[in-house]
């Protein structure tokens, strides 16, 4: 081999070695939201769904993501943990966790609610998957007692799990008609495009978090 081709040679090791790190930094986060219908973007097209416009709130902060739409409408959270492992597809580097609204339409006791999440959380943490818990509140008409016994859950599993939690899906969105579809339940696409804008800033900090983690 001539000295010349000694070099050549030399010069695509070198460039093998620190290029490739550089293109797999530069791959786009894989996040996944699991839900119901919220997630879902019920009667609305899938760009005004809550994970298309989180995602282009993310991407314009700079924040190299996609976020595929997990969510199915009148899913309960033991919907959810049936369809867990195969919704969330390997590859995943984040979950952003909603459900629990149609268990409390539903009246499911809470105590079953709460052990559905968690059992979904413990299997997302056994994959190594970050998570943002994303809580809801028990409709008025549950009554105190079931009120007080539901809303507890997502607060305790955060605290329990350690993972951030934006505490009600609905914040801000629930009380204004004019953010609702005609059922007065669902986020029409102004209301869905508040709820990206509100769980932006913990999202922010959640994915900055898991790219922390890879580098």
């Amino acid at each position: 081999m001539t000295f010349k081709a000694v070099l050549l040679h030399f010069a695509v090791i070198l460039l093998a070695t620190f290029a490739g790190p550089r293109i797999a930094a530069a791959e786009p986060l894989q996040l996944v939201g699991l839900g119901d219908s919220l997630m879902a973007g019920y009667q609305l097209p899938q760009e005004d769904a809550l994970p298309a416009q989180l995602q282009r709130e993310l991407v314009a902060k700079g924040h190299d993501v996609v976020i595929s739409n997990a969510g199915v409408s009148g899913d309960t959270t033991s919907g959810g943990l049936s369809r867990v492992d195969w919704s969330v597809p390997e590859g995943t580097d984040g979950v952003i966790l909603e459900l629990g609204a149609n268990d409390a339409l539903r009246g499911i006791p809470p105590e079953q609610t709460e052990k559905n999440l968690e059992q979904i959380i413990i299997r997302l943490k056994e994959r190594d998957i970050p998570i943002l818990l994303v809580g809801m509140l028990a409709p008025p008409n549950m009554g105190d007692d079931y009120g007080k016994r539901f809303n507890a859950i997502y607060p305790r599993l955060a605290e329990k799990h350690d993972l951030p939690l934006y505490p009600f899906v609905l914040d801000g969105v629930i009380t204004e008609r004019s953010l609702l579809l005609e059922d007065g339940m669902h986020p029409n696409t102004e209301g869905l495009k508040l709820m990206a804008e509100r769980i932006l800033p913990l999202a922010e900090s959640w994915v900055a978090g898991i790219k922390g983690q890879s580098n």
